[in-house]
């Protein structure tokens, strides 16, 4: 096939190949205005400037930190005079913070596993194949009384 179009443009099969993601995902961040919009040949074939490589990567790289796609696209957005650096610094900060969080809550669960985990321990010892969970028990009550 012959190219009818510069070469520094790119079809979206070409950038999905070069990007590492499928052609679908280049259309969902298109969607998601999260790339500029593109280009079409006259037969309606999108094309797309070769930074767009770029960009989708940093896409990706960024959700596989954890940043969500409304955060990738306010680093995007331009509408404030904010700095992109400024941008980052804040939203790091946030995803930290977040971080942080889950961190804790996941210390609170595992103590709690342990906390049950030595029950059952306890029940199994005193009372071995004819031991009644006290877990089973103490969770019932607890979403009795959240319920």
């Amino acid at each position: 096939m012959k190219r009818r179009f510069p070469a520094s443009e790119l079809l979206i099969g070409e950038v999905a190949a070069r990007a590492g993601v499928s052609v679908d995902t280049i259309r969902y961040y298109e969607r998601r205005r999260l790339l500029p919009p593109a280009a079409r040949t006259t037969g309606g074939f999108r094309l797309f400037k070769s930074d767009v490589i770029a960009r989708v990567r940093f896409i990706k790289q960024a959700q596989s930190i954890g940043f969500s796609l409304e955060e990738i696209a306010a680093l995007f957005s331009s509408k404030d005079s904010i700095s992109e650096c400024q941008k980052m610094r804040d939203l790091l900060q946030v995803k930290i913070k977040e971080l942080d969080e889950r961190i804790a809550e996941l210390r609170r669960m595992r103590r709690l596993l342990h906390r049950y985990l030595d029950e059952c321990e306890r029940e199994l010892r005193r009372h071995g194949k004819v031991a009644e969970c006290p877990v089973v028990d103490e969770i019932s009550h607890t979403k009795e009384g959240k319920g």
